[in-house]
C-alpha cells in the first residue's frame, strides 16, 4: 500500500478533497473497497477478471492503431 498525500494550499479544502478523491480514484482504492464489501462468487470472480482482460486488450489495441496512423 503506497501513501497517499494532499498538501492544502491558501485553506482550500475544497480543492484539496477534489484532488485526493482523484488521486484514490486513480489508485483503485474505492475498487477494491467496493469489491471486498460483499462475497464475490468463483464464477463471477472469473467472469469480471475475463471481462477487465477483454478491456485491457481492445485499450491497447485501440492505441496500437493510433499509434501507427498516418496523418
Amino acid at each position: 500500500m503506497k501513501e497517499i498525500s494532499v498538501r492544502v494550499d491558501d485553506n482550500d479544502l475544497e480543492k484539496a478533497m477534489r484532488i485526493l478523491k482523484k488521486k484514490i480514484q486513480n489508485d483503485g482504492l474505492f475498487k477494491r473497497l467496493r469489491l471486498k464489501k460483499n462475497y464475490e462468487k468463483p464464477s463471477e470472480y472469473k467472469r469480471r477478471k475475463k471481462r477487465e482482460a477483454q478491456r485491457r486488450a481492445r485499450i491497447a489495441e485501440a492505441k496500437k492503431r493510433t499509434r501507427f496512423k498516418k496523418f
